[in-house]
């Protein structure tokens, strides 16, 4: 394992057969993921600070946004730092730009860890970790948490990566994702309520990226064998989003001003949650864990070459 300190912290360098993993300590956030040298997540280059659009960053005690950055504890209005000013809500966690301390690693695994500490709108100890474990057809991840505080402690979590294909046109890339519902947003994306999917959300079948203009929470995966959603190549090659069966959600985020080596082109971010936008409000996904208790669990991605 190599390492080198860049913008998004110390940059350690995994390797399994002819796969190799680039972790940076800021964020947990999966730098790079190659097989045969075919790039299978949007490289972010050595100097990149922070990742552009959240990139492969990890995202703790909750994922996506609370609404108005406040939610409710046991009758009391908890109020969170306000990290999205456009929208006023908070945003991504509370481990955006934290620098996680290395616990193990080895030539193909990596452990992170970080404390939560308590803070605005947020009167919790916890202690979380990811661990990267690198396969020669990709990568699985788990994250982990334990509740340090003497009270229970709610916790939910995502991740952030954007996946791709080698030297395919990201747009051209078919997103094939078994989910039956999709939520409706209001113009600050805050929850609005679950619909079946339609004609612009339904995924089942599979749609060119390039056709797509989403930023949108989909539920009732229904997965086989933990595939949560297929990004497939014009050539048959394919890359598989795992997710355990504990990760129920999933967000799909599409954008044509990804910055590349060639300048900005269209990415897709494929993110895997234990919860839905704004569970400290609604509760759906949220895990309560009792002082002492600790929980993981597991997303990935599984690389297959063209036939």
């Amino acid at each position: 394992m190599s390492t080198t300190v860049t913008g998004v912290g110390e940059r350690f360098t995994l390797r399994a057969g002819d796969a190799t993993a680039e972790i940076g300590t800021v964020a947990a956030v999966l730098c790079a993921l190659r097989v045969g040298g075919v790039d299978l997540t949007e490289p972010l280059p050595v100097e990149t600070a922070p990742p552009p659009f959240c990139s492969g960053i990890a995202l703790a005690p909750w994922p996506n946004r609370v609404r108005a950055a406040r939610w409710v504890l046991d009758g009391e209005v908890q109020q969170l730092d306000i990290t999205e000013p456009a929208r006023g809500g908070a945003l991504h966690g509370l481990l955006e730009f934290t620098e996680y301390e290395v616990r193990e690693r080895s030539e193909d695994t990596l452990t992170l860890g970080a404390i939560i500490h308590p803070q605005h709108g947020w009167p919790f100890l916890l202690d979380t970790w990811v661990r990267f474990q690198l396969l020669p057809d990709g990568i699985v991840v788990t994250h982990g948490v334990r509740n340090l505080s003497d009270r229970r402690a709610p916790f939910a979590l995502g991740t952030h990566p954007y996946p791709r294909i080698g030297a395919f046109d990201v747009a051209e890339l078919v997103l094939t994702v078994p989910a039956a519902e999709y939520l409706e947003v209001d113009g600050r994306m805050d929850p609005v309520a679950w619909h079946p999917v339609d004609g612009g959300t339904d995924l089942r079948a599979g749609r060119r990226v390039g056709e797509l203009a989403l930023d949108t929470a989909f539920r009732g995966l229904g997965p086989v064998d933990r595939v949560a959603a297929t990004l497939t190549a014009p050539d048959g090659s394919r890359l598989e989003v795992l997710q355990d069966d504990d990760w129920r959600y999933l967000q799909v985020f599409t954008t044509p001003l990804f910055p590349k080596a060639d300048g900005l082109g269209t990415a897709v971010a494929i993110e895997p949650m234990t919860a839905p936008p704004d569970a400290l409000n609604s509760g759906e996904g949220l895990r309560w864990l009792e002082p002492g208790e600790a929980d993981d669990g597991s997303w990935g991605l599984r690389y297959t070459p063209a036939p």
